[in-house]
């Protein structure tokens, strides 16, 4: 029996599959960001370019530290990650109805934050 304060030990795989597919998630965001090279920048506007392109990415590493520990956390953020880039492409898909397309390049990031979300939940279920 489970005493008072005692910490629920969590399988391995459930506790690392969260955190290993994040990063991995975030390192395929961050090679969108890639396609600043090869425009005659300066270097400067490259950095700034880089910058701008991996402010998610930012955001994300930051929500993946606070759901280390607070699961929770990290089920609630990916999920809202993953509407809020579908939220992004249905506006453009409203104002412009020639690139109902698009709603399929959601898939390949918002599948993995929806994945990622309900694995951080399961994790937060399992310790309670």
């Amino acid at each position: 029996m489970k005493k008072r304060g005692e910490r629920v030990k969590v399988g391995k795989w459930l506790f690392w599959t969260p955190r290993i597919l994040t990063i991995l998630f975030l390192l395929f965001l961050a090679v969108f960001s890639l396609d600043i090279f090869g425009n005659n920048y300066t270097l400067a506007e490259t950095i700034l370019g880089l910058f701008m392109h991996n402010i998610p990415v930012f955001i994300l590493i930051i929500i993946l530290w606070i759901s280390w520990k607070h699961e929770l956390v990290g089920a609630i953020a990916f999920a809202l990650a993953g509407l809020v880039y579908i939220a992004m492409i249905l506006k453009n898909i409203f104002t412009d109805f020639s690139v109902v397309y698009q709603l399929f390049w959601t898939l390949p990031i918002s599948l993995p934050a929806f994945i990622i979300a309900y694995l951080f939940y399961l994790n937060y279920k399992k310790k309670k």
